[in-house]
C-alpha cells in the first residue's frame, strides 16, 4: 500500500450520527455543544473544542474520582468539531438509551455520554468486601448515547446470574447486585480474590454485560 492509499484507507468516515466508531477501538463524537468523556481519553480533535475537568466537591467529588479510577475525573468537551476518544486499546461499545432507560456502568469502563444523559455515582454498599470493580458505579439515565469500553467482545447475560466483579462491566437499571462469597477448596489454595467473591444478580428480567477479562484497578 503506497502512502496515498494508506491516507485514503484510514481517513475518518463521514457519517451522520453523533457517536460513531472509526474502528472497534476509536470513538468519533460529532460535537455541536458539549459531551462528557473520561479524562485522558482524547486522542485528537478537529474544529474548536475546549476541555474542562469535572468533579464535584466534598464526598461526592471523592466518589466520582474513585469511580473513574485513581484520581481521574470526567471532563466536559465543549464546542464544534470531531472529537476522537479511546482508552488503552479497549473495544468501544455504543449504546443508545431511550428516555427513562437506565444503565449502571463500572466507572473505569465509561468512555463518553451525551449531555442529555443524567449521571450520578452509586456507592454499592451491598457488595462491600468485593473488589473495587463492584463498589462504585456510574449510574446513567437516558435519553442519549453512551459509549462504554470492554477488553474484548463482551457477552450480555440475562439475570439471574453470578459474575466475577473484575469482569463485570455494566448492568441494566432494573437489577442490583449483592455479594456472594464462595468458600471452597479454591479459597484455601491461595487465590486472593477472583472466584472467592461474586456479584449476585438475583432479579428477573435484567441483564449484565461481562467482558472476557478480569480488570483490576490500579493499586490492587
Amino acid at each position: 500500500m503506497d502512502l496515498d492509499e494508506f491516507v485514503s484507507a484510514h481517513a475518518p468516515s463521514e457519517g451522520g450520527d453523533s457517536f460513531e466508531l472509526e474502528n472497534s477501538k476509536l470513538l468519533d463524537v460529532a460535537l455541536d455543544g458539549n459531551v462528557m468523556a473520561k479524562a485522558g481519553s482524547m486522542v485528537g480533535y478537529t474544529g474548536d473544542i475546549s476541555f474542562e475537568r469535572k468533579s464535584a466537591g466534598g464526598l461526592k467529588g471523592m466518589l466520582k474520582q474513585k469511580a473513574t479510577g485513581e484520581g481521574d475525573v470526567m471532563m466536559q468537551a465543549t464546542g464544534t468539531g470531531h472529537l476522537y476518544l479511546a482508552d488503552q486499546g479497549k473495544e468501544v461499545q455504543i449504546l443508545e438509551l431511550d428516555a427513562g432507560e437506565e444503565l449502571s456502568v463500572n466507572g473505569n469502563d465509561v468512555l463518553a455520554f451525551e449531555s442529555s444523559v443524567n449521571w450520578d455515582i452509586k456507592m454499592l454498599t451491598s457488595v462491600a468486601g468485593t473488589s473495587s470493580g463492584g463498589l462504585f458505579n456510574v449510574f446513567l439515565e437516558g435519553p442519549g448515547h453512551v459509549a462504554i469500553t470492554t477488553h474484548g467482545e463482551p457477552i450480555v447475560v440475562p439475570t439471574p446470574v453470578k459474575t466475577d466483579p473484575n469482569a463485570t462491566v455494566a448492568w441494566s437499571g432494573n437489577v442490583s447486585p449483592s455479594s456472594n462469597r464462595d468458600i471452597d477448596i479454591k479459597g484455601l489454595l491461595g487465590r486472593s480474590s477472583g472466584e472467592s467473591y461474586q456479584l449476585e444478580f438475583a432479579g428477573e428480567g435484567g441483564f449484565v454485560i461481562v467482558q472476557p477479562f478480569e480488570e483490576v484497578a490500579p493499586g490492587q
